[in-house]
């Protein structure tokens, strides 16, 4: 099956007065119709500016963009703007962090979405306002008659966030991204969100490029995990396989930071330590190996990122060989 969207050595950098800030190096990965991807990292591993990248939306006097982004025959790198909005929203739409931020707080939140549909298609706005109140009812917003002449502040934030939903899958996009979906949200509604994203990519076939920190969140949704540090995937493969069997040390590390259920209440969660690198000056060779308990000389050069214990779907940048990494891990 061919892949909905393909990355290709995809490289973001932002010029700034300190120097120049590699945000996104070499990354790589596909989206398959009706796939989960999620992008895991700490804050700064580059995951929101790929996505970010995937909407065009880090297109900037001071931004250097390489590599390539393949969407139904066209790399979206090279597009022109006034090409690439007719990708926008239409093909590819994008769920942010803060609906609250994302949301014009003067207007009301049926005209916002009819204001979107209008800008893509020849509509009246009574039709308009009639597709946005069945989109407020598909994302599970009660009285969506009523709701859809109120404001962004009369919404609660899990509401808001489903207001933003539904605004994205308005043009009924073959691809759904969306950053931190769940951040701020209590666990009630948070579980709330996740199960419409579930049922939305059942019921539609959708797409999604998931982007959090949340392990939880994957786990509900994700079918593959990119995992991402210093602006580098460092392991990318099968949602099992990452759960149950991590090949990277930053991997095992972020694994190892959720509490478990199963297990004795430690007095305190492992930690990974030191510090994220800073892309102004990543390290030579490997980016994590300041911070990993397992560094080798090896780790000196930089590792491929390839399949390393024979699954060609799973894939890790790291030089220790698979009998050591199971004994690090046991």
């Amino acid at each position: 099956m061919s892949p909905v969207i393909s990355v290709r050595d995809l490289r973001v950098s932002f010029r700034t007065d300190d120097g120049v800030v590699h945000a996104v190096d070499g990354v790589s990965f596909e989206v398959h119709p009706g796939e989960v991807v999620a992008i895991v990292g700490e804050s700064g591993s580059g995951k929101s500016v790929t996505a970010q990248t995937l909407m065009g939306l880090t297109r900037a006097p001071n931004s250097t963009i390489t590599g390539s982004v393949s969407f139904e025959g066209a790399d979206l790198v090279e597009l022109p703007e006034d090409e690439f909005r007719t990708v926008r929203g239409e093909h590819i739409a994008m769920v942010f962090q803060d609906p609250m931020t994302s949301l014009n707080p003067v207007y009301r939140v049926g005209d916002q979405i009819a204001e979107m549909i209008r800008a893509h298609r020849d509509v009246a706005k009574a039709e308009a306002l009639s597709q946005a109140v069945e989109l407020l009812r598909s994302v599970g917003i009660p009285n969506p008659e009523r709701r859809v002449r109120d404001y962004p502040h009369e919404f609660s934030g899990g509401m808001r966030q489903r207001v933003m939903i539904a605004m994205a899958l308005a043009l009924d996009p073959e691809v759904l991204i969306a950053d931190e979906p769940t951040t701020a949200l209590d666990v009630t509604i948070q579980a709330q969100i996740l199960r419409l994203l579930e049922n939305l990519n059942r019921d539609r076939n959708l797409s999604m490029v998931l982007i959090t920190h949340d392990l939880g969140v994957v786990a509900e949704l994700a079918d593959r995990v990119v995992v991402m540090y210093g602006g580098q995937i460092v392991e990318d493969g099968p949602l099992d396989e990452i759960f149950y069997n991590p090949q990277h040390p930053y991997t095992w590390g972020l694994l190892g930071s959720i509490a478990r259920l199963d297990e004795a209440r430690p007095e305190r969660l492992p930690q990974i330590p030191g510090q994220p690198p800073s892309l102004l000056n990543p390290p030579p060779g490997c980016r994590f190996a300041p911070r990993c308990g397992y560094a080798v000389a090896e780790c000196a050069t930089p590792p491929a990122l390839e399949p390393r214990i024979g699954d060609a779907a799973h894939l890790d940048r790291c030089w220790l060989g698979p009998a050591t990494k199971r004994a690090a891990r046991t």
